[in-house]
């Protein structure tokens, strides 16, 4: 990082009020009962971070000083402001350099949570640090482990064998978040090493038991619309019918001695969300791991099938489903009967279904599925067309041919004694063989080639539908989520231990007096050669002595952070997961005032700590349904280049270095003015020096260095704080106090710099003599933004009044914010600016409530815009009012 000329002397005022505020505890939240918690409480949060070995980085800082930005507002503004810090210090990183290394994941943790602290104090953030938490500490994950066995005693903890991703290299499982697609197959986001799809027995949370209430409750919700969808979309409720298809196989499988392998006929149940498309199923689907598909598949199918099953095992399941990927399949050789017109369909598996979703069997109608239309023609099956665009005169699109029996389409003659079923050709179903528009029609309309429904409006004909299976015991009405239980269980040592023990193949939780589970010392982390966790090593901690072994397993590192800002509220309580009073009090009627991070935990973070909340707000141990009120994404920091900034890629700078060279304040200042927080920014050093240099002119504005470099309050400041003050400068400083206030309340944190930079350079600079009274109230306004330089210019006017600290210094933390005064932001005048042809040529100052006819005389009229006029002929005067004058000339 390049040498800049020290504007001013961030190096010896900003260590000491660091200093100052820590002794002090000047950022102390006051508990009920407390002197302070008389005032409203506001509950200002952090995504608390991981601590890695790399420490901050400029993304963090970004988030912090927004927050730190409305904590110390809200103090000024008369609230009991409650703003703490923690550390989400279980991980895979510190276990994984145990292995490496053979230190304990606990020293690697301290060193890394000792840097942290280090350097967010550097950057004079406001935290309460007597609130402190650490999800590592037992005292800690104690109340995680009787989080845990609530949930366990409810039933919404349970053992299930799955799919899961395992890495043998990190020998762990890993969410499907943490696997990367590539070129050479899955590898490992953390590592990038190969990872495969196995079979394991692991705990899983029942979180679909609250689907309805997690999407419900959104509404309820102040955070921004998209995250707020991002939820919805990723608990995907919807409304059909499950459908019951039975299963012919004209060659079924063998046994060896010519029988079926599974008692025929059996049965295939699907879900659709368009029941009323049913007479256009043309095939079916199941997913590759549908259990069915080895009981039906025929030997002469049998290598095909195994082979595609083989390929898809190692898919996420997000390649799987991305509507731009080819779609693929096998045919199993087995059939199935459409229930409502008793036409045999072909069974084939593909990846693009999923095991995960519905029953992991779809029926295809591929005239009104964009998936499904794809694969139909990638496999030449028939496309019947079922519902007609509206206005498309009840017939659809013109470029069809009638099925006929080369199809495939047969009928079965107990469907058509139902009513329903005819043949296709006798009843008149076409099928779609070269949609116009090259795609199928998904939307609703009317129901065609449906016999007894045709004519019908989709919504209609999905009721009567329904009705019709209902009736007939081949189906029902139902509810489906895409959201699937959360597979809570890692194959790590460095994780809180489950609080459960097995015996003769039960399991069962451990009395709560036992708790915490502590985790065993152990010096080999390395999990088993064949997967076992680590923990299974410790022989003499799983076996308990009374004929019980405990889990060896862990919980993921979610389980902290679903809970952590409520140990903020009481966090030595060695009782109680959290005091009621105190819960009450901060989590008040709504719960976290504010809580501020990266859009990237829209999902999964958010989702899990809404889970978790609900059922502690069920059980009585809170008050509140949900946990954060209002929320604020910040957008990412990218380094010059666009891309995430990261060590190894060297785009970025290092916290560290920036305060080395800029202070704190300025690093404070300009990640705030790099534009709008909730927008995506790009950083870069040079422009530093934009905010520094702004610091700079405040300090020069106030303080003068004599010959021995000493800095003394500059002569202009005047010694008195009632000096008069011009009623410019009044008028000034009131607007900046009211647009100020405004953008911090909107979060507009950039803009507000700017009007104190328009502050200074449109009045104060100007200024002859600067009152006391205005530079106190332009300190205020600047504290929030950069504290040192407020606190120690503060000190520097004269606030040192006695007995506020041992040295005789004061602290401007609680000093009332300002109030603007409305009859000072009354404008007479306002300056426009004035195009030619879209350029500006000139400004122009006019009454406010002037007349068009007389802003156009004053702007044809303004210096330097005469020039431009002259001799052209004005074909159109465009008067935006309060803003610009545009002559169109030619």
């Amino acid at each position: 990082m390049n040498q800049v000329r020290k504007q001013y002397p961030f190096a010896q005022f900003e260590p000491r009020w660091q200093q100052f505020w820590l002794e002090n505890r000047t950022f102390r939240a006051a508990d009920p009962g407390e002197p302070g918690s008389e005032k409203p409480k506001y509950y200002v949060l952090d995504m608390f971070p991981y601590p890695s070995g790399a420490g901050l980085h400029v993304g963090h800082v970004e988030g912090y000083t927004a927050t730190d930005i409305l904590a110390r507002y809200k103090r000024a503004r008369g609230y009991n402001v409650l703003h703490p810090m923690g550390w989400d210090a279980f991980g895979l990183p510190a276990e994984q350099h145990a292995i490496k290394t053979g230190t304990h994941p606990r020293i690697t943790t301290k060193q890394n949570t000792d840097n942290f602290t280090r350097q967010i104090n550097s950057l004079g953030f406001s935290y309460d640090w007597q609130r402190e938490v650490n999800t590592t500490d037992p005292a800690y994950y104690r109340w995680t482990q009787w989080i845990f066995i609530q949930l366990y005693k409810r039933g919404l903890a349970y053992v299930a064998e799955s799919p899961v991703w395992f890495c043998p290299a990190l020998g762990t499982t890993l969410a499907e978040e943490e696997v990367l697609q590539t070129d050479d197959g899955p590898r490992s986001e953390r590592g990038d090493h190969p990872v495969e799809r196995r079979n394991l027995k692991q705990w899983m949370l029942r979180i679909t038991a609250y689907a309805d209430r997690l999407l419900k409750d959104l509404d309820t919700l102040d955070w921004p619309e998209s995250l707020k969808d991002m939820q919805r979309n990723w608990i995907g409720r919807s409304q059909g019918a499950e459908v019951v298809f039975t299963v012919k196989c004209d060659n079924p499988p063998t046994t060896g001695e010519g029988e079926w392998k599974v008692p025929a006929p059996d049965k295939v149940t699907v879900y659709t969300t368009r029941p009323d498309t049913l007479f256009g199923a043309t095939y079916m689907v199941l997913a590759p791991e549908h259990p069915l598909v080895a009981t039906i598949t025929t030997d002469a199918q049998r290598a095909e099938v195994d082979a595609y099953i083989a390929a898809s095992r190692n898919k996420r399941d997000r390649e799987r489903i991305d509507l731009s990927r080819a779609k693929t399949g096998a045919f199993t050789g087995a059939y199935a009967i459409n229930p409502v017109n008793g036409a045999e369909i072909p069974i084939w598996i593909a990846d693009y279904v999923l095991m995960t979703y519905g029953t992991g069997a779809i029926m295809a109608v591929p005239a009104h599925d964009e998936r499904d239309f794809e694969f139909a023609k990638t496999y030449s099956l028939p496309i019947i067309e079922v519902v007609a665009k509206p206005g498309a005169g009840g017939q659809g699109a013109s470029s069809v041919a009638s099925v006929t029996a080369a199809s495939g389409l047969a009928v079965v003659g107990a469907a058509a004694a139902a009513g329903l079923g005819a043949s296709t050709a006798e009843s008149g179903v076409t099928a779609v063989t070269d949609a116009e528009d090259g795609a199928c029609f998904s939307g609703d309309g009317i129901s065609i080639n449906s016999g007894e429904f045709s004519g019908l409006p989709t919504e209609e004909v999905k009721t009567r539908i329904i009705a019709w299976l209902e009736e007939r015991g081949l189906g029902c009405g139902r509810v489906q989520y895409k959201l699937r239980d959360w597979l809570f269980c890692r194959q790590r040592y460095w994780g809180e231990p489950f609080p459960l023990i097995w015996k003769d193949g039960e399991h069962s939780a451990v009395d709560e007096a036992e708790l915490p589970v502590l985790l065993p010392e152990m010096a080999d982390y390395q999990p088993s050669p064949d997967g076992a966790p680590p923990l299974s090593k410790a022989t003499d901690w799983v076996n308990r002595g009374d004929g019980t072994m405990r889990e060896v397993n862990t919980m993921p590192q979610w389980a902290g952070s679903c809970w952590y800002y409520l140990r903020y509220l009481d966090p030595k309580n060695p009782d109680k997961m959290v005091d009621p009073a105190k819960e009450k009090y901060w989590m008040g009627d709504k719960g976290v005032d504010m809580y501020i991070g990266g859009a990237e935990h829209a999902v999964l973070h958010l989702l899990y700590a809404r889970f978790w909340h609900k059922v502690l707000f069920d059980i009585g141990a809170v008050s509140t349904p949900e946990p954060f009120h209002k929320l604020y994404n910040q957008g990412m920091i990218t380094g010059s280049d666009g891309a995430k900034i990261s060590k190894s890629a060297g785009n970025g700078a290092s916290p560290d270095e920036v305060v080395a060279e800029y202070g704190a304040d300025a690093m404070r200042l300009y990640e705030m003015f790099m534009g709008p927080l909730n927008q995506k920014k790009a950083w870069n050093t040079q422009n530093l020096e934009g905010p520094y240099n702004f610091l700079g002119r405040i300090w020069r504005l106030l303080m003068i260095e004599n010959q021995e470099g000493e800095w003394t309050l500059h002569p202009k400041v005047a010694a008195t704080a009632d000096a008069p003050v011009p009623d410019e400068m009044t008028r000034a400083l009131h607007i900046a106090i009211d647009g100020v206030t405004r953008d911090i309340d909107n979060m507009a944190f950039n803009t507000a710099i700017a009007k104190l930079m328009s502050l200074y350079k449109d009045t104060l600079s100007k200024a002859e003599v600067l009152p006391r009274s205005v530079v106190q109230t332009v300190l205020v306004l600047l504290a929030p933004f950069a504290p040192h330089m407020a606190e120690e210019l503060w000190w520097q006017v004269g606030n040192r009044e006695a007995g506020a600290s041992p040295d005789g210094m004061t602290t401007l933390s609680y000093i009332p914010w300002p109030v603007a005064d409305p009859k000072w932001l009354a404008v007479d005048e306002v300056e426009m600016a004035v195009q030619v042809n879209g350029k500006v040529r000139g400004r122009v100052t006019v009454p406010v409530n002037a007349a068009e006819p007389d802003i156009l005389a004053a702007a044809k009229a303004a210096q330097g815009v005469d020039e431009w006029l002259a001799g052209k002929t004005i074909r159109k005067n465009i008067v935006v009012p309060k803003r610009l004058v545009n002559f169109v000339v030619g």
